[in-house]
C-alpha cells in the first residue's frame, strides 16, 4: 500500500525563507544563527521524492538522511517520541515541503493513517533500558513482598481508619486467600519481569510489538543493535508488511541487508544530484563486496 506519493523542498525558495527570518529576528539588521536545513539539499539538486511500498534513504554521515526523514515525519504530523536536532528554520523550511498522496483503486485520495509515526534508533534503546528498570522495580517489589507475606497472612488483621490503610488491607484479604499461595502473591503485587534478551533481540521485539498494519512509518537506521542475522530477520518482517499488511516504509538505513528490500526505491544522498540506484551499486555494499570477495578463498575452504 501506498499513502504517500511524493514530498517536495523548497529548495527554490530557502533565499526568500532566510530573508524572512532574518526581518523576523530584527529588521534590515537581523541575523539567523542556524540556517539548518537551508542549504543542505540545494547544492544535492534533491527537489522531490516519489514512494513505494518501501524507500530508502542512502548516505553517509551528514548526508541528510536522518534531517529528510523528520522534514517528512513533521511536515505529515506523524507520531513521534524522541527528540530531534532542530534550528530555529526547520519549522518553517518543514511548512513551505508540499507532498501529495497516493490515489487508491477508486481514484479516492488516500489519508495517512492513523497511527502514523517516525521510530528513530532512541526510541529502540529508550525502550530496551525501560525494560530493564521496570525489571529491577519489579525485583525489589518482589523482595519487599516476600518479606510481608508471612506478616499479612499470619500478623494482626489491618485495621481500616482511612483511605490511607486501603491498599494494606486489599494485600491482607489477598494473601489470606487459601487460593492464593505465596508465590501467587507476590506475582500479583509486584508484577511479571519481562524475559530480557539481548539487546538485538529486545530491539527485533521491539519493532514486532510497535509494527501494526496499514500504517505509514519512517525508520531512521533501525539495524542499529541489530545482528547481521536479525537484520534480515527485520528485512522479513518489513516485507511482509509492506506487501501483505498495507503498511508503507521510507527508512534512513547504511544497512546492506536494509538496502536489499525487494522493490525498495533507493535515493542516493551521496551523488549530485541525487540519484535513485540499485543496492549493489552503492559505495556501501559495494565495499563489502569488495573485502569478502578478497577473502573469497577462506569461504570456500581454502588457506590464506
Amino acid at each position: 500500500m501506498i499513502y504517500l506519493e511524493s514530498f517536495t523542498l523548497p529548495i527554490d525558495f530557502e533565499e526568500d525563507l532566510l530573508d524572512r527570518k532574518a526581518a523576523e529576528n530584527g529588521g534590515p539588521l537581523g541575523y539567523i544563527d542556524n540556517s539548518y536545513p537551508c542549504g543542505l539539499f540545494a547544492c544535492k539538486e534533491l527537489r522531490e521524492l516519489y514512494f513505494r511500498r518501501v524507500t530508502i534513504l542512502y548516505g553517509g554521515n551528514g548526508s541528510g538522511k536522518s534531517t529528510l526523514l523528520n522534514l517528512i515525519a513533521h511536515r505529515l504530523e506523524l507520531n513521534r517520541i524522541a527528540p530531534f536536532n532542530s534550528s530555529e528554520m526547520f519549522a518553517s523550511y518543514a511548512a513551505h515541503c508540499n507532498y501529495t498522496l497516493a490515489e487508491d483503486d477508486e481514484g479516492f485520495r488516500c489519508r495517512i493513517p492513523n497511527g502514523s509515526r517516525i521510530i528513530t534508533s532512541d526510541d529502540v534503546f529508550d525502550y530496551m533500558l525501560t525494560v530493564r528498570v521496570n525489571n529491577e522495580d519489579i525485583a525489589d517489589n518482589k523482595k519487599e513482598a516476600r518479606e510481608h507475606w508471612s506478616e499479612l497472612r499470619y500478623g494482626r488483621t489491618v485495621k481500616l481508619r482511612g483511605l490511607e490503610d486501603y491498599e494494606a488491607l486489599r494485600a491482607q484479604v489477598l494473601a489470606r486467600r487459601k487460593s492464593v499461595s505465596r508465590r501467587e502473591y507476590i506475582r500479583r503485587t509486584a508484577g511479571e519481569e519481562a524475559r530480557l534478551n539481548s539487546n538485538g533481540e529486545t530491539a527485533l521485539a521491539y519493532f514486532t510489538e510497535k509494527l501494526h498494519f496499514d500504517t505509514l512509518y519512517c525508520l531512521d537506521e533501525p539495524e542499529n543493535s541489530l545482528s547481521p542475522k536479525l537484520q534480515l530477520e527485520l528485512v522479513d518482517l518489513l516485507d511482509q508488511l509492506s506487501h501483505y499488511c498495507g503498511c508503507q516504509f521510507i527508512i534512513a538505513t547504511h544497512s546492506p541487508f536494509l538496502l536489499a528490500l525487494p522493490g525498495a526505491r533507493i535515493y542516493d544522498l551521496d551523488t549530485c544530484p541525487v540519484q535513485t540506484r540499485q543496492w549493489w551499486q552503492l559505495e556501501n555494499t559495494r565495499t563489502y563486496y569488495a573485502f569478502f570477495n578478497k577473502h573469497r578463498q577462506l569461504f570456500e575452504g581454502g588457506e590464506s
